[in-house]
């Protein structure tokens, strides 16, 4: 059975190396390399990081696609004790200047193709340096060649300067005999820090603790043990190193069961399939929408996907008719989970050991979950089997956002004694502990499993010089979960101004993902007695509207 092999992350990895040395650890673009190889390079990297002065602590910023870079850089940081800072490699400048003075980083490793924006942003930020990879550094010259001659591959340029490094040469050039001795920090410090919606239009920094992330490892692995036992794994990595699923998936293997790891810089499902069919994978978890996609992708019968064992599911609601359609073509069900960013991920399973869960169910609570189901008005225990808001606290625990005390405040309590996280989702949980999903937090948005914070979008809108007003919603969609609409009011005398100009404005400022899908204007949009704008009521008028349409 999976087990926590040490006291700390990188701890974790050493002890996954040593029992495992020659085990393949990565496979990208059909180049692999053992754990043995692995840890040499994370090492180098720690080496070079050190040199240029992160410390214990540091937050550095990683703004990076799904490459074995990512996974290097992220465990050379474990090495040093400081802190990896996960961006989305979509992001803008306008998010990125954001982030980096929220995370107050001084150092930034980027793509070639988003360098543009980091270079934007140096002026106004604290970062000082900035290392530069690109999807095919750690390829034979030969693939290089290839990707480039056949401009497979996209290229961005690598500015010089005394703050540009690159990571090719930060590799070559690091000596692991100049480290320092490696501290064992506390399960409490952070060990990694993600960024969610914030419901003051500004993302929130999670910093996670490495006792939690280590537990959460550990349940990611058993979950599977029923039909995967430890180690004999090999996981298709679909989603981003970003998001709290693409950072399970990605080093519950690493620090855990010592498994293989697919990786892929960008999700392209013929890839993926062809990944799937010749390497064997067994397991991979992703977004519902993800399942849909490969369910009506028109050659997936082209390839032989029978290998795939455990086929886990989160962040967003799994439509009965998908998991429906998915038993019946490839004989194994979806796993659901149930989790935020701010719990670490799954705070409930399916684990395999079970059987098929019930339908609907989003999993049994997890071991090492505290949990209470209480009236979010009066924060109550409700009755057993009762609907009511999730409320969860663990061993170590999240206790508060970074830098932000007025949404810690909201979103954390103290109750006997403890930190507890408020989910602000609607949930019941039976006898057995199946949980299952009623209701969203009515202020976040769930599109293609993404947690999109509707007062973020407003608040970009609202920067627009034209813009009086905006109320941001979701509207159901049975492919994507939701998709945004934007009812915005104009200012007096503005003419000219159209949906397409502010569509611009938005993919301008915000990842592709929070951009709205439908912009409606109004000349009034309604407001509670105190002036709040009530989404509730545009809510409600577009659920009508589609039930119109269906009768």
């Amino acid at each position: 059975m999976a087990e926590l092999l040490a006291d700390s992350v990188y701890g974790s990895f050493e002890e996954v190396v040593k029992s495992s040395p020659d085990k393949t650890a990565l496979v990208y673009l059909g180049e692999k390399w053992s754990y043995f190889e692995l840890e040499e390079m994370v090492l180098k990297f720690a080496a070079s990081l050190c040199e240029l002065g992160v410390e214990e602590g540091d937050r550095v910023i990683l703004y990076l696609y799904n490459t074995p870079q990512s996974l290097i850089a992220w465990l050379a940081l474990q090495r040093l004790g400081a802190i990896p800072a996960l961006v989305a490699p979509v992001y803008t400048a306008y998010d990125l200047e954001y982030l980096a003075n929220d995370s107050e980083a001084k150092v930034v490793l980027c793509m070639d193709t988003n360098l543009s924006y980091v270079s934007q942003v140096l002026p106004e930020t604290q970062l000082k340096k900035v290392i530069v990879t690109t999807m095919l550094d750690l390829l034979p010259w030969w693939k290089k060649l290839i990707g480039k001659g056949f401009d497979r591959v996209p290229k961005g340029k690598i500015p010089t300067g005394k703050e540009f490094f690159s990571f090719v040469e930060l590799l070559k050039n690091g000596l692991p005999s100049s480290l320092p001795h490696f501290q064992t920090r506390s399960g409490d410090e952070a060990a990694a820090m993600l960024y969610t919606g914030g419901t003051t239009g500004f993302p929130k920094g999670v910093p996670l603790p490495g006792g939690l992330f280590l537990h959460r490892s550990v349940e990611w692995v058993r979950g599977a043990e029923a039909v995967i036992p430890s180690g004999e794994g090999t996981t298709v990595l679909s989603a981003p190193l970003y998001h709290i699923i693409g950072q399970m998936d990605a080093f519950a293997p690493l620090l855990v069961s010592g498994e293989t790891i697919l990786v892929l810089p960008r999700v392209v499902l013929d890839a993926m399939f062809d990944h799937i069919q010749r390497y064997k994978a067994t397991r991979m978890f992703a977004v519902p929408t993800m399942y849909r996609m490969i369910l009506e992708h028109d050659r997936v019968d082209y390839y032989d996907l029978s290998s795939l064992r455990y086929c886990g599911t989160g962040g967003d609601v799994l439509p009965t008719e998908v998991a429906d359609r998915w038993f019946r073509k490839f004989e194994i069900p979806l796993y659901q989970a149930y989790g935020t960013t701010e719990v670490c991920g799954a705070v409930s399973l399916s684990y395999a050991k079970d059987g098929t869960p019930p339908e609907g169910a989003a999993g049994k609570i997890s071991p090492g979950t505290e949990f209470k189901v209480v009236n979010p008005a009066t924060l109550e225990p409700v009755p057993p089997g009762e609907p009511g808001e999730f409320v969860a606290t663990s061993e170590y625990h999240v206790k508060s956002y970074w830098n932000k005390p007025e949404e810690t405040a909201e979103c954390f309590l103290n109750m006997e004694g403890k930190s507890w996280y408020r989910t602000k989702d609607m949930v019941r949980v039976d006898e057995n502990d199946w949980l299952f999903f009623l209701d969203r937090s009515v202020d976040m948005i769930k599109h293609k499993g993404y947690r999109i914070a509707a007062a973020e979008v407003e608040r970009v809108l609202q920067e627009h010089y034209a813009v009086m007003a905006a109320s941001v919603v979701g509207i159901p969609d049975p492919k994507v979960g939701e998709r945004i609409k934007a009812f915005v009011v104009l200012k007096e005398d503005i003419k000219g101004v159209s949906g397409y100009e502010l569509t611009k404005w938005c993919r301008d400022r915000l990842a592709s993902y929070k951009v709205p899908s439908y912009i409606e204007f109004r000349d009034m949009l309604p407001k509670s007695k105190v002036g709040k704008f009530l989404r509730r009521e545009l809510r409600d008028e577009e659920r009508r509207k589609i039930e119109e349409k269906k009768a």
